[in-house]
């Protein structure tokens, strides 16, 4: 850690935002937005204390991973960003971040220096966006779960918690995975001191969570990580 890191979450007292704004400027985006950012087969810059995996090595206490981006997020820059989306809303009633962030607009410089202050990063397995996950290919799904294993690699979080079942089944080659704590061994080349954690899709598609059911995974992946209690 660097000599001159402030005392709030370790971060270095010049710290600041690398990552782009929002294009549309502060606002959500209309239906040719949308459509162009599904099309343009672009992603999202990821949410880590710095812009390469190795500077934010031993930084990020827990790396959240989402499957791919939807148009929403491509469109202003911020993940889980589509309104409906029951993520932000659940992270906050579990107590990871401080309140609600509205990402619908993008991410404010404040929203992201919260994250980085309190280890929490964001990636996707896949960055192609599209309306629906079940719109991804298996084998784009297994070529990020090998991607994300070599940045794991790299970044040396304490847990990793992938967002949605059936594409972490796919992506690491697991079956019979149940949503949860995962055995790390049973994914071929996970790091074995990094937890490994499922927990349910928060798209409002996925009608069997609420937010408040989805706090509770959120809580039980802070109470199993000693570094985010």
């Amino acid at each position: 850690m660097s000599a001159s890191a402030s005392a709030t979450g370790g971060l270095p007292a010049d710290w600041a935002s690398w990552r782009g704004p929002s294009p549309l400027g502060g606002r959500r985006p209309d239906r040719a937005e949308l459509a162009h950012a599904a099309s343009a087969g672009l992603g999202r810059d990821d949410v880590l204390p710095f812009p390469s995996d190795a500077d934010s090595a031993g930084r990020v206490r827990l790396l959240m991973v989402g499957i791919n981006p939807s148009p929403w997020t491509v469109a202003v820059n911020a993940p889980f960003a589509r309104p409906g989306n029951r993520f932000w809303p659940s992270l906050a009633a579990a107590g990871l971040t401080d309140g609600v962030v509205d990402a619908s607009r993008g991410l404010s410089p404040s929203d992201e220096r919260m994250l980085a202050a309190r280890g929490i990063g964001m990636t996707n397995l896949v960055t192609r966006p599209t309306a629906r996950a079940d719109e991804l290919s298996a084998a784009e799904l297994r070529t990020g779960g090998k991607r994300l294993i070599e940045r794991v690699r790299v970044l040396q979080p304490d847990t990793v918690a992938v967002v949605g079942i059936t594409a972490f089944r796919t992506a690491f080659g697991v079956p019979q995975a149940r949503m949860g704590a995962q055995d790390a061994g049973a994914v071929r080349d996970w790091p074995a001191d990094v937890r490994l954690w499922v927990v349910p899709n928060p798209s409002g598609l996925n009608a069997h969570e609420t937010v408040d059911t989805l706090a509770d995974w959120w809580r039980a992946v802070r109470a199993a990580s000693a570094s985010l209690t």
